[in-house]
């Protein structure tokens, strides 16, 4: 149950790996700085036992190192606030719908832009949780004549993504949940999310979305919807592309 939660797995990890590193700590007698970077490495592997996305085993791997180094370098405690806000800020959509901030690879945009070549000239797109919008800018620039569109929730993630397509006419970034979108207006729909919406996003597409238009999931499955096509990638990830014509 917990897995649907990583951010409180994460918070686990750290609490758990804390108490064990003080109760060796306690009879060996390392400086703090020592058993910070023990806690650390001991939080990444507990949180890599528990399946958790790289990212956090890298948060779980620096967060006590970093709040001892502030201290005995004596770094301004200010600006440990203002890294931790900035990184709420960017993933705020992974505490509220489990979807960390994943980016497109340039490899996987070429492929996008391959299957749209094969549809229509004139259409509309959407990116349900654009990100940073590197795939809407790209795609946007091939296919002038069509019109894209990009979903967003993070604040400082949609401010970006915002102010990178504001000189592109045809490249619209929302300040929007992807749950409140209306897929029928759109002929493809594009997501890049993570295993736990995925359900979700398959009923509200076989409701929503309009005959014969297209949703592209990047790397996760609709669990028990078998994909019209599926696109590897093989890159270092194990990426592809799957599609449901609809």
């Amino acid at each position: 149950m917990l897995i649907k939660y990583p951010a409180i797995l994460a918070m686990f990890t750290q609490v758990i790996s804390s108490l064990i590193i003080i109760f060796i700590n306690s009879k060996v007698g390392y400086s703090w700085l020592i058993a910070a970077f023990a806690q650390g490495v001991l939080a990444a592997i507990i949180g890599k036992l528990l399946r958790l996305k790289n990212w956090w085993i890298v948060i779980n791997l620096i967060f006590a190192p970093a709040i001892i180094s502030f201290s005995t370098f004596h770094v301004p405690r200010w600006s440990f606030l203002v890294g931790f806000v900035i990184l709420l800020l960017v993933n705020w959509n992974s505490l509220k719908d489990q979807v960390p901030l994943y980016l497109t690879g340039d490899k996987t945009q070429k492929l996008l832009e391959e299957i749209l070549r094969k549809q229509k000239n004139e259409f509309s797109f959407i990116d349900l949780g654009s990100g940073l919008a590197g795939t809407l800018y790209y795609l946007s620039k091939q296919f002038p004549h069509a019109q894209f569109y990009g979903a967003e929730t993070a604040p400082l993630v949609f401010i970006t993504s915002w102010f990178r397509c504001f000189f592109r006419t045809n490249c619209h970034i929302r300040f929007r949940s992807i749950w409140n979108e209306d897929l029928s207006k759109y002929d493809f729909v594009y997501c890049f999310l993570s295993p736990v919406p995925m359900p979700e996003i398959g009923l509200k597409a076989k409701v929503e979305m309009k005959k014969g238009s297209l949703l592209i999931s990047n790397t996760f499955e609709i669990p028990g919807i078998t994909p019209s096509e599926v696109y590897e990638l093989n890159d270092w990830r194990d990426s592809r592309l799957l599609v449901w014509v609809q």
